[in-house]
């Protein structure tokens, strides 16, 4: 015997499956880009062996990093901090990398994106160039969405001097 539904009530249960998978996400996204830059006396491919592999963010962040998957190459899972964050290697060159953060059941989606580069300024200087996108519009208001802004620069700022210690080493 087979069952049918009206279609309305149909639609209704296929639309709450689909919300109850889907990630929460803002209707009204507001991305914010955060770029930070160091000068280093230091050639590009110095800097980057020193501090460019995936997991070296353990020595310039003090955090811990584990490689879950892959090769160091694109589609690479680096976790850190204990777990608690996945980040999947999503564009490489000789002298950068691009990574996101993955989608997390049950929280807000931010679409946190980060960026890394040693670019070369002179045969013997460089510059590291980091940038960070993700969606605020999660926070309650312009000073909560203002702070989370400051709180990561400022943590990137100190992690770009890190870097930049090491690769003048």
């Amino acid at each position: 015997m087979t069952r049918t539904f009206p279609a309305p009530l149909l639609r209704r249960g296929l639309m709450a499956a689909l919300f109850a998978v889907m990630p929460l996400a803002a209707a009204e996204p507001e991305y914010a880009t955060i770029r930070m830059e160091i000068d280093v006396a230091r050639p590009a491919q110095v800097v980057w062996a020193k501090v460019g592999k995936y997991c070296d963010i353990r020595e310039w962040l003090n955090v811990d990093c584990k490689i879950t998957s892959g090769d160091g190459g694109i589609g690479t899972v680096r976790v850190l901090a204990g777990g608690r964050v996945a980040e999947i290697l999503v564009a490489q060159t000789e002298l950068s990398y691009g990574y996101t953060q993955p989608v997390k059941d049950g929280q807000f989606y931010n679409l946190y994106h980060g960026f890394m580069e040693a670019r070369p300024v002179t045969a013997n200087t460089s510059r590291i160039i980091y940038t960070l996108l993700l969606d605020v519009s999660d926070k309650p208001d312009r000073a909560a969405k203002d702070a989370d802004i400051a709180g990561r620069k400022t943590r990137f700022e100190a992690a770009l001097a890190n870097m930049k210690k090491i690769a003048e080493q």
